[in-house]
């Protein structure tokens, strides 16, 4: 084992930043779902907290979460889009975001955003 940590085959801090980029490119988590994932993959947590604090700097005053948020709301858009009504179509991106880890005001801030008329507009140009 010592020798595997001198080569650096067993880095817990590179593994869960690998990790938690990996789940921004891929498939955005909130940051309560990384915690959780990592600490079910045995990352102590200050690591955690050492890699997930990194990811907030590196963001240069735009918060990671609402970032990673809005990339999962845009790849789920056709299917909210299917949704006629606002406030339903609201309501199932703050299910779909919370599922997903969010916390509650990133989840209200980004579902706010599905309401906007951008949405509507190509299902009412459809209708007419």
């Amino acid at each position: 084992m010592t020798r595997l940590v001198e080569v650096g085959y067993l880095d817990d801090e590179s593994f869960a930043r690998t990790w938690v980029e990996s789940r921004d490119r891929a498939r955005p988590r909130g940051e309560s779902a990384l915690r959780r994932e990592l600490a079910q993959k045995g990352v102590a947590r200050q690591v955690v907290d050492d890699v997930l604090g990194e990811r907030l700097g590196a963001a240069a005053g735009s918060d990671p979460n609402q970032a990673a948020a809005a990339a999962l709301i845009e790849r789920k858009r056709a299917a909210l889009s299917r949704e006629p009504d606002d406030r339903k179509r609201r309501q199932k991106a703050y299910a779909l975001l919370a599922r997903n880890g969010f916390d509650p005001d990133t989840c209200r801030t980004v579902s706010a955003s599905v309401t906007n008329d951008d949405v509507g507009e190509d299902r009412h140009d459809a209708d007419r």
